[in-house]
């Protein structure tokens, strides 16, 4: 019988399967279980650990709550961070219109500039530097796709037979 629901009964060998050495290990490089996990299987302590914890969320919550207000800081942490998680704002903030890399630089500069004098949050910048990020990869695949085009013109007008 197996010690939980997750463990396999049995140690047939299967085709493919390799034995296991003297020691009981398996041959360097080659793995116990090619199938790997099942998808979705859920490990036996979260499972125990969601069970014990079933119907005493809000209670758990309260009591996170107390203690946040009496000063503990872990609690306190714990509040702002998963109980109340912060939420998107609206930034205003001027960026130049973004066409082409030379936009960039100016872009992240005014980011860098706004979150120096604490106009924005510096989680905000971050975000919008993402943002920029994305234009960046746009602009690099869109540069790509024109030269690619460039290119295969190029070779058709070579292939082509000339009068």
């Amino acid at each position: 019988m197996p010690v939980n629901s997750h463990q396999k009964q049995g140690r047939g060998q299967h085709k493919g399967h390799h034995r296991r050495d003297e020691q009981g290990r398996f041959p360097k490089g080659v793995s116990g279980n090619p199938a790997g996990r099942p998808v979705g299987s859920r490990n036996a302590a979260t499972d125990m650990a969601q069970a014990l914890l079933d119907g005493e969320a809000d209670a758990l919550i309260r009591k996170c709550v107390e203690l946040a207000l009496e000063g503990n800081p872990a609690a306190m942490k714990l509040c702002l961070e998963r109980i109340v998680p912060r939420r998107g704002r609206s930034v205003k903030l001027e960026l130049p219109d973004i066409a082409s890399a030379a936009d960039l630089a100016p872009a992240m500069g005014a980011i860098t500039r706004a979150a120096a004098a604490g106009a924005i949050t510096p989680y905000d910048g971050a975000e919008l530097s993402r943002i920029i990020e994305s234009c960046v990869r746009a602009l690099e695949v869109s540069d790509f796709e024109r030269r690619l085009r460039d290119l295969e013109r190029e070779v058709e007008q070579s292939d082509a037979p000339r009068p």
